[in-house]
């Protein structure tokens, strides 16, 4: 994906595909490799911006798509020009899904014990018991932070939605759970001073 996107930025876009009727599976990969040279990058963009600039999902979006483009190659491989409304109309109808997901399922929050800490080894048992234990010490305004931008992924324009803060001060509020985590482990000499 990452080469077809940074080969897709450094050129100028391709010419047009021309109308092409697409029967066998070589047909159906040349028209896949048609829409992401020539749909990839604008359709990522496009994506963004309706995720609120969340890159990664975008992606997803676009791979979404494209996988049911090809599941329609034989219609759309005849369309020209014309399949651009389309692959745009399924990537739109593809975030409000995720949009209309988000709300049914919203983020959960699990208690600090029930993080996962099933590494292998002594030593990462040790560690992930300071980590545990470094956690407990926190405000609880930090250990929200920290279960939602680190452990559950949430991206910063997530986590302020989930909070309803700005996005600018769950920033703030990163930078300094981030911190307080560090002096709390280096308190237990988990992290050299």
């Amino acid at each position: 994906m990452n080469g077809i996107m940074q080969a897709g930025s450094s050129t100028l876009a391709p010419a047009r595909a021309q109308a092409r009727h697409v029967t066998s599976d070589a047909d159906c990969d040349a028209f896949i490799r048609d829409v992401y040279d020539q749909y990839g990058l604008p359709l990522v963009r496009y994506a963004t911006r309706l995720l609120d600039g969340d890159w990664h999902k975008a992606e997803d979006i676009l791979q979404e798509t494209a996988a049911r483009a090809w599941k329609h190659a034989g219609f759309l491989g005849t369309r020209g020009d014309h399949i651009r409304p389309w692959l745009f109309t399924v990537a739109r109808n593809l975030v409000i899904d995720h949009h209309r997901a988000r709300q049914i399922r919203p983020l959960e929050l699990m208690p600090i014990e029930d993080l996962d800490t099933s590494w292998d080894g002594m030593n990462s048992t040790i560690t992930s018991h300071a980590v545990l234990e470094a956690l407990r010490e926190l405000k609880e305004q930090h250990r929200t932070i920290i279960r939602l931008m680190y452990y559950l992924e949430c991206s910063v324009a997530q986590t302020a939605d989930h909070l309803g803060i700005p996005p600018g001060t769950v920033k703030s509020r990163a930078f300094y759970a981030v911190r307080a985590l560090r002096k709390a482990l280096e308190r237990q000499d988990v992290l050299g001073e």
